[in-house]
């Protein structure tokens, strides 16, 4: 049986993260492999994919909020919002040089907290079933719905001089699940009427999990995954349960009036041998399985 686990890849710039995904399955000798969240090709960073029955444990982690550092480029807009795609607009280098840190602040600042956001039309979000990036490379006009993000920290670390009279700004962003760094830049271009776009991106954190901790696909065969039970414990509460509560657990069966044994919404139940039976959760006065983690499943 293939190892099942939560594996921690930093993933390289030039590839998506089905590639990662790809790599691996050959490196574990699995098809059984997902990521939560993707990252775009021209990005690097924290990819948390899981293997075998701990991808069960992935719809838990898409949600998570996440930290990004990135260079947002002011003076030049392209057709991605980033550097993948065509420059379609340069601004007058006097102009962008004129902007003060207090106008940037304040910039920053108006992205800053709950916001609402128009994603970026290449992205990818489905579109009547389809991803509005094929869309968009079919020729399409799309124009996407905004949403309700938060964006809890947005930092400028420093402010530099870029290529032909632009000016790059690098970034750190602590945001929630489905906030896009590409639509910040856009919009911070915006404000600041000078147009920009993203010429680099990188996630360094996935909710409890960090980039500092993760491997290159180069040691992707020798990786040691988390343990079902380690990676849900990051995520969730732990709620210890006796031998005979697993086994209840498994068979569908309810933690009769344990209400009060949940702080959260959801908690890891883990055995005395500390494997993963599950996640529970509140039902009434009871705890029941929201998804249990098959016998012998590490």
């Amino acid at each position: 049986m293939a190892t099942s686990g939560i594996l921690l890849v930093d993933k390289p710039g030039g590839m998506t993260s089905h590639d990662v995904v790809a790599r691996t399955r050959r490196a574990f000798g699995t098809r059984k492999v997902g990521h939560a969240g993707t990252l775009d090709p021209m990005a690097t960073g924290l990819l948390v994919v899981g293997i075998e029955a701990a991808t069960r444990l992935l719809t838990f982690v898409v949600g998570a909020d996440k930290t990004y550092l990135a260079t947002i480029r002011l003076g030049q807009t392209t057709g991605t919002d980033d550097a993948d795609g065509e420059i379609v607009s340069t601004a007058d280098p006097h102009a962008v040089a004129a902007i003060t840190g207090d106008r940037i602040e304040a910039g920053v600042a108006a992205l800053t907290g709950a916001i609402s956001q128009v994603p970026s039309a290449v992205s990818a979000i489905k579109v009547d079933g389809r991803r509005a990036y094929d869309r968009v490379r079919a020729g399409e006009e799309v124009v996407l719905a905004a949403r309700d993000v938060v964006v809890s920290r947005f930092d400028v670390l420093a402010d530099r001089a870029g290529d032909a009279g632009t000016r790059d700004l690098d970034v750190v962003v602590d945001c929630s699940s489905g906030t896009y760094i590409r639509a910040l830049a856009r919009d911070l271009g915006a404000d600041l009427g000078v147009g920009a776009h993203l010429t680099a991106l990188r996630r360094t954190r996935v909710g409890p999990f960090d980039v500092a901790d993760a491997t290159g696909l180069v040691d992707l065969a020798d990786a040691q995954p988390l343990t079902s039970a380690d990676a849900a414990g990051r995520i969730l509460p732990v709620l210890p349960v006796t031998a005979q509560e697993a086994v209840d657990l498994r068979h569908g069966k309810r933690l009769v009036g344990q209400r009060s044994r949940l702080e959260g919404p959801r908690a890891a139940a883990i055995d005395p041998d500390g494997v993963l039976i599950g996640i529970v959760e509140r039902r009434g006065d009871d705890l029941k399985s929201a998804m249990n983690m098959p016998e012998g499943a590490s």
